[in-house]
């Protein structure tokens, strides 16, 4: 039963893994994302330019802390000025649309060049932030809270 299981498991290793083809325009493709935020990012060697549903990174993430984690994989590899973004997010808030901009720069990256999936993948860039947002519970006015409790 327990070697069965194992088999089951992909035994992939980073040598047999295959690099993401880049497309006719030399970019790389990869889809990020978090929370109900989905974001499509294409990456190709370039000066560091972003494009965010067609504006720059410093108008669409507004908020200083949103621009870095938009830029930490980037930072995390040692090549910040390296790459021209290009993205479209939708869903959910500024938040989640920087931290699956994260996500999608970093699978492209790992797919691009695969020595940089080690250090992305130790830093925990390659891994799906799975929280969400607590169902709301009947009887209570948000997930948690209760209403006040009268004892008499």
């Amino acid at each position: 039963m327990e070697q069965h299981l194992q088999n089951n498991h992909s035994q992939e290793t980073t040598a047999q893994r295959q690099p993401i083809r880049a497309d006719s325009k030399g970019r790389f493709y990869a889809t990020g994302r978090r929370k109900s935020s989905v974001a499509r990012v294409w990456i190709k060697p370039g000066l560091g330019r972003y494009s965010v549903n067609g504006r720059a990174l410093e108008q669409y993430f507004f908020i200083p802390a949103l621009k870095v984690l938009a830029q930490l994989s980037f930072k995390a590899v040692e090549q910040l000025n390296h790459y021209d973004v290009t993205c479209t997010v939708q869903g959910g808030g500024l938040s989640g649309q920087a931290g699956a901009l994260c996500h999608g720069i970093s699978c492209a990256l790992a797919g691009s060049d695969l020595s940089l999936r080690p250090l992305l993948k130790k830093q925990g860039f390659l891994t799906r932030d799975a929280r969400r947002v607590e169902r709301k519970k009947p009887g209570k006015p948000k997930a948690r809270k209760s209403f006040q409790f009268s004892k008499r």
